[in-house]
């Protein structure tokens, strides 16, 4: 017989439909969370990205003289400038294969984009100035000269055989052909059902609308060659590696700090550009 030792578990903690406190609560009710506007760092400067008006096109030129000559304007970078400066492509933050076993196709995609556009509001420029108003306004003093392509808008349609391609290495625009499950039982289970019901259904459209949106502090350490990234995220170590690989640098020069994260549900998860 087995020696089982009893454990006395207190009644009044873990137990089954029991209110469990909040502890979060008192600090944020108090107004003593700390998001991204709180932090701040001497001599900060801000940066405001110029966005694609058009959802697909060539960028035929792009024209920053007016704006970096705005007072108060401390640069304007496009995607030449980064290239330049040794700032990597974006690498993919979920691999998988094919059903084949092949693995997807993974396009380069850039921070600020490089030939084309292939979405509305896709970053082109970033401005940075000594303001949020200044940058603002310099912004909008940024040239983009864009050859519309022909676009789809409904995902159905995006593999058809005329349809517009974003990427060239991405043949019908599918960059993933993905299985789940036992086919051969699912016909045999609706092959022997007694009833089917066919209908066609629609996945609507579904918006992340945090209270704090996407915000980040960047500063850099010169001498030390180190970066420190402020930004509400839902894991500090997957973005330090993230951007460690876009910077070419390695993963002791990159720390990254979240204290409140101001809303997520999944958006704030992935590196956005």
């Amino acid at each position: 017989m087995n020696d089982v030792t009893a454990i006395d578990l207190d009644e009044d903690r873990f137990a089954i439909g029991q209110p469990v406190p909040r502890a979060e609560d008192p600090v944020l009710l108090r107004g003593e969370g700390n998001y991204a506007d709180d932090f701040s760092q001497p001599r900060q400067a801000h940066a405001v990205m110029v966005r694609s008006p058009y959802a697909h096109g060539v960028i035929r030129g792009i024209d920053t003289e007016a704006a970096r000559a705005q007072p108060g304007v401390l640069a304007v970078y496009t995607a030449a400038d980064l290239a330049a400066g040794g700032i990597g492509a974006l690498p993919a933050r979920q691999v998988m294969n094919n059903r084949d076993g092949t693995p997807m196709l993974q396009p380069i995609r850039h921070v600020l984009a490089t030939d084309k556009v292939r979405h509305v509001g896709e970053a082109v420029a970033c401005v940075i100035a000594e303001s949020v108003a200044v940058a603002k306004d310099a912004a909008e003093l940024v040239t983009i000269d864009i050859e519309p392509l022909p676009v789809v808008t409904e995902p159905a349609l995006a593999d058809a055989p005329d349809a517009p391609q974003l990427y060239d290495d991405v043949p019908d625009n599918v960059g993933l052909d993905f299985h789940f499950g036992d086919s051969a039982q699912v016909d045999a289970a609706f092959t022997a059902a007694a009833h089917v019901t066919r209908l066609r259904l629609r996945n609507n459209r579904i918006v992340v609308s945090p209270m704090e949106p996407r915000a980040a502090l960047a500063e850099y350490d010169a001498e030390r060659q180190h970066w420190t990234l402020y930004v509400g995220c839902q894991g500090v170590f997957g973005f330090r590696n993230y951007i460690a690989q876009v910077l070419g640098a390695g993963r002791d020069q990159v720390r990254v700090v979240t204290d409140r994260v101001g809303g997520s549900f999944g958006m704030k998860q992935p590196n956005m550009p």
